[in-house]
């Protein structure tokens, strides 16, 4: 583990401020990706706001008995380094992470991210894996080889070509955790600070949840927080058609890509994301004494430096001790932590054992804290 000295102080670090309004409107029940029309009103709101409040941020699981190899096992699942054959759809992606559409017959659309310089390719198999493990809410992401039929010309410089094959090796695909999404107006998502509406019938458990999720995801370093990157899902079965009949809202992680580094001003990619140097650098607390957890934030975050209660910590600290060694091993062995180590030219984490030593060393730090409000 990396000495702390070398770190910039935290308290050195200054942080513009970016302030994400939220925009009132109608709520509805729509299919991921579908915005819908239409003006808001007060009411419209508290629907949404009483959403949230009601909204679980985990589901239990047997978390030693899951293969983090295997993954989720969801409709479309790709066995690890699977190689996938597609058609490269000319589409506009957002984010700055390289990426592109692809559709497998016979018409199955899916996001690719590529690149072996691409620390969201290693760090969002990763970090998707372990939220699922734990019980809470992410897409999930397959580590696989991609021959893309058609791909431009200006992709193919980060591919493999062999004849008329253009292999992207390494390469994720994202499928989407199922469930109904949430939309109002024209914002998609939650911002961090709204985990802090809470329903009073169910205050003290699920704050317990919730803090969690924040503390686990200061031990990620996630960095990029803006509100697109988390989605309100109805759980409900068959899907409700509106938000007041949702009685299962739930909200998730949309993208996990900038993890396992350190949470820096611009989401730098080579910082940010599947760094090991930077990611032992960080502790897990920035105020100990506070259990205030270190998580500096960038220009889109809407979660920093967030103050932990006791049993939001004991809570994550109880899941996080029934993984196994085997598990993390499996874990960034999959993710394939060490390839991205030598791609970036970065000093150490070359080997998954180192890894796993990291892991194990933050989550001593969540195990062996007590917070000011615990016994």
């Amino acid at each position: 583990m990396h000495t702390r000295a070398r770190r910039h102080s935290l308290a050195s670090r200054s942080r513009a401020v970016v302030a994400l309004g939220l925009l009132t409107g109608a709520i509805a029940c729509a299919p991921i990706g579908v915005k819908l029309p239409g003006g808001g009103n007060d009411a419209e709101e508290r629907l949404r706001i009483d959403a949230i409040r009601r909204a679980e941020v985990w589901r239990p699981t047997n978390v030693a008995s899951l293969d983090l190899e295997r993954g989720p096992d969801v409709p479309g699942r790709f066995a690890p380094s699977a190689t996938v054959t597609c058609t490269y759809v000319d589409k506009k992606m957002s984010g700055r992470s390289p990426k592109f559409t692809c559709v497998l017959p016979p018409k199955d659309e899916v996001k690719v991210k590529y690149g072996r310089t691409n620390g969201e390719v290693y760090a969002e198999v990763a970090a998707t894996r372990l939220l699922w493990a734990l019980g809470f809410g992410a897409d999930a992401m397959y580590p696989v080889r991609v021959v893309c039929r058609g791909c431009p010309g200006d992709l193919r410089k980060e591919a493999k070509v062999t004849g008329r094959q253009v292999m992207f090796d390494p390469a994720a695909i994202e499928r989407k955790m199922k469930g109904t999404e949430l939309e109002w107006n024209d914002t998609v998502g939650w911002k961090w600070s709204e985990l802090d509406l809470e329903d009073p019938a169910t205050a003290p458990t699920q704050r317990a949840r919730r803090d969690a999720l924040k503390l686990l995801a200061a031990l990620l370093q996630h960095t990029d927080s803006k509100t697109p990157q988390q989605r309100l899902l109805c759980l409900d079965e068959p899907a409700a058609k509106k938000p007041a009949t949702c009685a299962r809202p739930f909200m998730m992680i949309n993208d996990l890509g900038l993890t396992f580094g350190h949470s820096n001003l611009f989401n730098r990619n080579s910082q940010g994301s599947a760094n090991f140097e930077k990611w032992t650098e960080e502790p897990v607390w920035r105020k100990p004494e506070k259990c205030e957890a270190n998580l500096a934030g960038s220009l889109t975050s809407t979660l920093k430096n967030p103050v932990i209660s006791e049993p939001g910590r004991k809570f994550l600290a109880d899941l996080l001790v029934q993984l196994t060694d085997k598990q993390l091993t499996d874990l960034f062995k999959v993710a394939r932590m060490p390839a991205r180590a030598r791609a970036a030219d970065q000093p150490e984490g070359d080997s998954v054992r180192e890894w796993v030593t990291a892991f194990k060393a933050k989550r001593d730090e969540v195990v062996n804290q007590r917070c000011p409000d615990g016994p």
